[in-house]
């Protein structure tokens, strides 16, 4: 519920500060006095668009600020997006205007907190509903009209058509998948015989280590040279260990060095370093000298061996030169083929099993669809006499509406058609709403809507902006009665002409425009401004009435206005007593 407003500098308002409160609030005044400011200031407030016309000329900065209860709904909203949540169960919304040259900038709050305008739009779907005549157009939508069934319909039928959304790209993505699959499966199958082959020709070369390659290169070269290696060897043990042709061994000369060391030692005892070192190199050549005697003895030349090096080593040169460069490339190379292959065969992806899938999904989406037709059906049977009966007492005794629901392709939405059709006139046949409603027909087929959904958790706040356009006498009266209906269960604000919508209110506002004189009685300083004042007094509502009823004298708009406050009284006392 809107509980206060306060503007400063916007559009032809300078300076104004409002309180609403519960049940129906009307703003009153004569044609062009700036009603509809009031509920342009609210749009803006809650994320309405915003141009540079709306600064009061000669201003920088226009300012709007609503408070607003917060309803269980709207707090939790709060708590969910992180702003604070006033003690009070008060949410303030602010927004600035400003202009920097040619530039307009805005600036919304919630709370205090800034906050971009898509936050502030859904805080608005939360907080109010303005209806004005050009809604009228957009009940006229098939699609809309889909909408207010569905919504009418309740959790059950929106959860039903939540589910059918999941469904519904299910089965698009599969019945996508399997298309695809049919348009590359000879692709596929190529890249299956080429990856078979790979596969087949890596496997059969048994790749182990990256380092194959290059060990078998080495063990050829011992292979290919082995009776120079063993004479090279012999020849090394003799120079070091052992020699047959007379010459004296390393090892020898080392050892005599060694003996001598040993008996300088005696005498001086700072040579031991010196023996030492002499010690271990006797000792370290007598070990090499050894070691390459064992060598050359364990080598043995091995032709059957070396043919299958060689054979190994074009194989894999072979490899490499197809997968590699390297070895390590190749066998890379075999570990991403045999995954790709373990994907193009895997199980669960075969053209005949996505074609099943899509098969069953669409099963499953048409059993859904039917379902939540059988739920559209039954909200039909249920809007129909409902809307009838709100429409009889606004003078449409003789109304019929059908909601007309015929089959379609599948969508997210479900498989139905929706379409209103309307007939008010006894004798005539049921046509589209678009086709058949006048403006006043249709202002009322509006309003009786909206009381259809009061109890459906809707938005605090109704805003009716001359919804009462084009009807008068009897009808008018009805409108007023069914606007005090729905603000029995919302705030409604509400912007008429009418002086029996009028007396119904139980906060009455007049609109009026006011030129000052800004200057020193210069005509060129004038300004116009928008004042708006609470009536409060029996006498003042009476003579503002009197004002919009008009007549051939005042006297006689007097006694008019006096008859309707007192009929509007008598009747809202007797909803009072109904309700208990």
């Amino acid at each position: 519920m809107l509980l206060s407003l306060r503007i400063k500098n916007f559009t032809l308002i300078d300076e104004l500060e409002l309180e609403f409160g519960a049940g129906l609030n009307v703003l009153t005044g004569e044609t062009g006095a700036g009603k509809s400011i009031i509920l342009d200031a609210i749009d803006l407030v809650l994320g309405g668009k915003a141009t540079a016309r709306m600064i009061r000329t000669g201003m920088a900065k226009a300012t709007i600020e609503g408070t607003f209860v917060t309803t269980e709904r709207v707090r939790q909203w709060l708590i969910d997006r992180d702003f604070d949540v006033a003690d009070d169960d008060t949410v303030i919304c602010s927004r600035e205007l400003s202009l920097s040259g040619i530039h307009l900038r805005s600036r919304m709050r919630v709370n205090g907190t800034i906050c971009n305008r898509q936050l502030t739009q859904e805080l608005r779907e939360l907080s109010i509903e303005i209806t004005a005549q050009g809604q009228t157009v957009q009940l006229t939508n098939t699609t809309h009209q889909r909408e207010l069934l569905d919504l009418y319909g309740g959790t059950t039928l929106l959860q039903q058509r939540e589910s059918i959304a999941t469904v519904h790209s299910d089965y698009q993505q599969a019945y996508q998948m399997w298309l695809d699959r049919q348009q590359t499966e000879q692709q596929r199958l190529q890249r299956l015989d080429l990856l078979q082959y790979q596969v087949q020709e890596l496997t059969e070369v048994h790749l182990t280590t990256p380092s194959e390659l290059l060990d078998l290169e080495t063990e050829r070269q011992r292979l290919s040279h082995v009776v120079d290696l063993q004479q090279q060897s012999y020849a090394v043990y003799q120079l070091l260990y052992q020699n047959d042709t007379g010459a004296i061994a390393v090892a020898d000369l080392l050892g005599k060095a060694e003996s001598t060391l040993i008996d300088m030692v005696a005498i001086d005892a700072s040579l031991q370093s010196s023996l030492d070192l002499v010690s271990l190199a006797l000792t370290q050549v007598t070990e090499a000298g050894r070691e390459i005697n064992y060598y050359g003895d364990s080598l043995e030349a091995d032709p059957d061996r070396l043919i299958e090096i060689e054979a190994r080593i074009r194989t894999l040169k072979l490899i490499c030169r197809k997968y590699g460069p390297s070895l390590t490339e190749a066998i890379e190379h075999e570990l991403t083929i045999q995954t790709e292959l373990t994907q193009l065969t895997a199980a669960g992806v075969s053209l005949e099993e996505l074609e099943q899938r899509a098969t069953d999904l669409q099963a499953q989406l048409a059993t859904a669809c039917q379902q939540l037709t059988t739920l559209r059906q039954q909200a039909a049977i249920d809007l129909e006499r409902h809307l009838i009966g709100e429409l009889k007492p606004l003078a449409m005794d003789k109304v019929k509406f059908q909601v007309k629901i015929a089959p379609q392709t599948p969508t997210p939405t479900g498989a139905d058609s929706i379409a209103f059709y309307f007939s008010p006139n006894p004798g005539e046949p049921l046509q589209p709403l678009a086709d058949t409603a006048s403006g006043g027909e249709m202002s009322r087929f509006l309003l009786a809507l909206k009381a259809c959904f009061s109890n459906n958790g809707g938005a605090g706040t109704l805003i009716f902006d001359e919804i009462d356009a084009g009807v008068s006498g009897k009808v008018a009266q009805s409108i007023a009665g069914k606007l005090h209906h729905l603000s029995q269960s919302q705030q409604v604000l509400c912007v008429t002409h009418q002086p029996l919508i009028a007396a119904m209110a139980d906060r009455h506002f007049r609109v009026a425009k006011e030129t000052i004189d800004t200057g020193n009685g210069n005509s060129e300083q004038e300004r116009t401004i928008v004042r708006i004042e609470e009536l409060h007094s029996q006498q003042q509502r009476r003579d503002e009435i009197a004002q919009i009823a008009g007549g051939q004298s005042a006297q006689e708009a007097i006694s008019f206005a006096t008859s309707l406050l007192s009929q509007a009284k008598t009747r809202k006392k007797a909803v009072k007593q109904n309700r208990k």
